[in-house]
């Protein structure tokens, strides 16, 4: 994929509805310059795929091939283009989240089931924080990024750092001891806020709450999006009193041996883990 594609890439994702700008695909492009690909049938440009990688570990993103090219192996193309493209990046684990459709797609390519994860969506609403979280400074950054490894189980600096250093973006952290146990990203863009990641240690779900409850505050009213391991059931009450609502499910596969730590989370994306 170059700077050209954008176009394209803009206009085949919405066709699935998934509300994609030019500046994500830069995103990605500024990520992985080399492992963002476009597939054609001559010279036609009719499918995408998006992968990042973070060591020893990948996040493979948005696939998607124009309907009519459908049903011939284009999509296993990209895919299988995908994962030899990881490999040259010494990547053995490669994660993704599928719509439940595609399971079986996924599966034939190798891909394991893992947990599933739930698309909520609402808005942002007030409620009481306790104490033990405050909003994340400059300084706060490095020690973010340190703990993120702890939990995720590679460094995901190159895709944190600029995160965080977005004014538009909000990031709280959970503090013990004064020592990080806990963090959440809010990211707001388009009148509107994606919430992830949210990390925390393991066995600390009222700090991932007070965490929940501390960003949503911030929002004051923005319409948010969300992805919830669907086992946190604390969190998932939580956010549904609050007439937060099911959009849909994915399920996290990975390739190669399952990375997924004892630890609190939400997704930072479905495109990038």
């Amino acid at each position: 994929m170059s700077t050209a594609d954008f176009d394209f890439a803009v206009h085949i994702t919405d066709q699935m509805g998934w509300g994609l700008a030019k500046s994500d695909f830069e995103f990605m492009m500024e990520l992985e310059p080399k492992g963002c690909f476009v597939l054609l049938e001559d010279s036609e440009k009719i499918g995408i795929a998006t992968t990042v990688s973070f060591g020893k570990i990948a996040w493979f993103g948005n696939l998607i091939v124009n309907e009519s090219r459908r049903g011939r192996g284009a999509g296993s193309q990209l895919v299988n283009h995908a994962l030899e493209y990881l490999k040259t990046r010494n990547v053995e684990t490669v994660g993704l989240y599928a719509y439940m459709e595609r399971i079986p797609f996924y599966k034939r390519l190798g891909f394991k089931s893992g947990s599933d994860f739930i698309v909520m969506k609402g808005k942002a609403f007030p409620s009481p924080v306790s104490a033990g979280v405050r909003q994340a400074g400059k300084q706060d950054t490095e020690k973010i990024i340190d703990f993120d490894r702890s939990c995720f189980g590679a460094s995901r600096k190159k895709m944190l750092e600029p995160i965080l250093s977005d004014p538009d973006n909000l990031c709280q952290v959970g503090i013990e001891d004064e020592k990080i146990v806990g963090y959440s990203v809010a990211k707001v863009f388009r009148g509107m806020t994606e919430l992830g990641p949210l990390v925390c240690e393991k066995g600390r779900i009222k700090t991932a709450i007070n965490l929940l409850r501390a960003t949503l505050n911030s929002l004051k009213g923005l319409e948010v999006s969300l992805f919830v391991p669907e086992k946190e059931d604390a969190i998932l009450s939580m956010l549904i009193e609050n007439d937060f609502s099911q959009t849909f499910k994915v399920e996290r596969m990975f390739h190669g041996l399952p990375v997924a730590k004892d630890c609190v989370y939400m997704a930072e994306s479905l495109e990038r883990g």
